[in-house]
């Protein structure tokens, strides 16, 4: 998880795709059913990338297993302070296969909904392109 964490604290989109499975699914915290594929996730997460302001880890966990991850973050939408958690599981060849993530309190949900929501027009065309 270093690598991918690195990755995020960097915003280095390049190195976050290269570690994602090409079946990756993508859990989002504000819409009701996932994301299948490398392309809409690394889509999602760059449009993430441009919501969130002063996004910094804070803590992560580990499964027994090596293949169960848990990265908690802070960070701020729109005005509003979120605490979050990136859950993230590991295929058979170490990549991301799936990657879902939670997020509190519900104010910070809801801004982080609507700053996603505006900006998911360009998500599925730059998806579409990927």
């Amino acid at each position: 998880m270093k690598a991918f964490r690195q990755a995020v604290e960097a915003r280095d989109i390049a190195a976050i795709e290269a570690l994602l499975a090409d079946d990756v699914v993508f859990v989002s915290p504000v819409a009701f059913q996932p994301y299948p594929g490398k392309a809409m996730t690394v889509a999602i997460l760059r449009g993430v990338l441009r919501v969130f302001e002063d996004f910094r880890y804070v803590s992560e966990l580990a499964g027994a297993d090596e293949r169960d991850h848990a990265l908690v973050f802070e960070t701020r939408v729109g005005g509003k302070d979120l605490t979050g958690c990136d859950f993230i599981h590991l295929d058979d060849d170490g990549l991301i296969d799936r990657l879902m993530v939670m997020v509190r309190p519900l104010s910070g949900a809801q801004a982080l909904a609507e700053a996603m929501n505006a900006q998911f027009d360009q998500i599925r065309d730059e998806a579409a392109q990927g």
